[in-house]
């Protein structure tokens, strides 16, 4: 059994506007509708968990897709509060060592082919797995006026993104971890990172974007179009 948990809970202050970014509309639907129609059009996806903001006014109100329950619960202020709250709301029959994929919900781009991937790595080996992307740029660094500093060597460095693949019980202990020490991970593989394990990298398409600008929106417009 495989689940995904999404959390949906940001106010998408980076990105500015009324609307939380999750809740934009890109190819006639809004990007949280992309990124579960993606996950629960996979034939190994059971079903999905999305933590929303308290009274969250834009949620569709879906409770299934592709035939898949899609479970809704209060998340929290930080993006480990609201994954924990989606942990915390997963039904009855979901087993401690289910695989779970956590995704952005304002990542709409994310193929089947690198979920087929992901899930085969993830269960080939007990630390998890994530999809990302070699840093393919030349990187600096750079002193508190802009001004370059140093060229930081790319080998062995990657991008993180989503989905990311725990074992439940694994998942629930690594962010459990962090919360008490008081951590915020950015990511659920820093909070399994934390523990001494070393999850999988696997690499996945770039074009699985995260919106956070409205340059990403645009650029997600056009591929989700092209793919329709």
């Amino acid at each position: 059994m495989i689940w995904a948990l999404v959390p949906a809970a940001g106010s998408g202050r980076r990105f500015g506007g009324d609307v939380p970014k999750q809740y934009l509309h890109a190819a006639g639907k809004p990007l949280i509708g992309h990124a579960l129609e993606a996950l629960l059009a996979h034939p190994q996806m059971d079903g999905a968990v999305v933590a929303l903001a308290a009274d969250d006014p834009h949620w569709p109100g879906w409770t299934t897709l592709h035939g898949k329950p899609v479970v809704t619960c209060v998340g929290g202020l930080e993006r480990a509060d609201s994954v924990l709250a989606a942990l915390y709301a997963l039904p009855e029959n979901v087993a401690h060592d289910a695989l779970l994929l956590v995704h952005d919900a304002a990542r709409p781009n994310v193929r089947g082919c690198d979920l087929s991937t992901l899930i085969a790595a993830a269960n080939a080996q007990r630390d998890g797995a994530i999809l990302a992307a070699p840093v393919r740029d030349t990187l600096k660094a750079s002193d508190a006026d802009h001004r370059i500093e140093a060229t930081v060597p790319r080998a062995g460095l990657w991008r993180a993104l989503t989905p990311q693949a725990f074992r439940r019980d694994l998942l629930q202990r690594a962010l459990q971890a962090a919360q008490a020490a008081g951590v915020t991970v950015t990511d659920e593989a820093m909070a399994v990172e934390r523990l001494g394990l070393h999850p999988v990298l696997v690499e996945g398409r770039e074009d699985n974007l995260k919106v956070t600008t409205p340059a990403d929106l645009a650029l997600v417009e056009f591929l989700l179009a092209r793919a329709a």
